[in-house]
């Protein structure tokens, strides 16, 4: 059986791991993911002063002047504002315009796109805590995605499959990148991390942001309103899960009163 190949790379702030199990091979098989990422990171970085969406925060550049790619990922980027009644926003407190919470789950959706178009099939690619897997892993069974403990974050609170109808899983939280998660004013943190399984990776990514700004009450919308599975650990170590998680016991998610 072939060994699965493996390619790390480290843009837009993070790192991201490639990983094939099975396919066709070049020497550099990876270079349109790494090309798909760095020219996001080009664009919509706000720590790169050069960036489009840097220009923008400085008053350079007025949003309707800016290039359609801006644009189109400011209008995703409302779309799923709207969509989690206002718990995900591109809108930092300071007034400064923020794509970096769909930019990264978007460039991982197309750089699967990439990755099918080439000819592979079975992978998995890891964007800094955004999952997304396609076909088998090496042993030929399912890909299976851990979860880090968010107070040991040299164990794991368990795992889950990445399926074919379900094939993204996305973490966020607090615990690794510290406090960047913008709430309601007078709203306090209720999830340290939170973990969501979806059909696509922005929508999973998405939703690991709105339940961790939200709280128990996005939690139940959205898990009842959704075909997703969500681990959430609460600040005092506390686990609310849907049934689609393998993991320790915890207590299970119950319909809002």
């Amino acid at each position: 059986m072939e060994t699965a190949a493996v390619q790390v790379l480290r843009t837009m702030g993070t790192v991201v791991s490639v990983t094939l199990s099975q396919g066709p091979r070049q020497e550099r098989w990876a270079d349109g993911v790494e090309r798909i990422f760095a020219d996001a990171d080009r664009r919509f970085s706000l720590y790169r002063p050069d960036s489009e969406l840097s220009r923008i925060a400085a008053g350079a550049v007025a949003l309707p002047d800016s290039s359609p790619a801006v644009r189109r990922m400011y209008a995703l980027a409302l779309h799923w504002r709207t969509v989690t009644n206002g718990e995900f926003t591109p809108h930092r407190p300071d007034g400064v315009l923020d794509l970096s919470g769909v930019v990264k789950a978007w460039a991982a959706a197309v750089a699967g796109e990439w990755l099918h178009s080439e000819g592979h099939r079975d992978w998995c690619l890891n964007a800094g805590g955004d999952v997304l897997c396609s076909g088998t892993a090496g042993d030929g069974g399912g890909w299976q995605v851990g979860i880090v403990d968010p107070a040991d974050r040299t164990s794991l609170l368990g795992s889950i499959a990445a399926t074919a109808a379900l094939p993204a899983v996305a973490t966020s939280g607090s615990a690794e990148r510290g406090e960047h998660i913008w709430r309601r004013p007078g709203t306090s943190m209720e999830f340290v991390q939170v973990t969501v399984r979806a059909a696509d990776i922005i929508t999973a990514d998405v939703l690991a942001t709105a339940i961790t700004a939200g709280g128990s009450a996005a939690l139940h919308r959205f898990s009842s309103e959704l075909p997703i599975d969500v681990l959430a650990v609460r600040c005092d170590g506390g686990l609310l899960a849907t049934p689609g998680f393998v993991r320790r016991p915890t207590a299970p998610v119950r319909p809002a009163n």
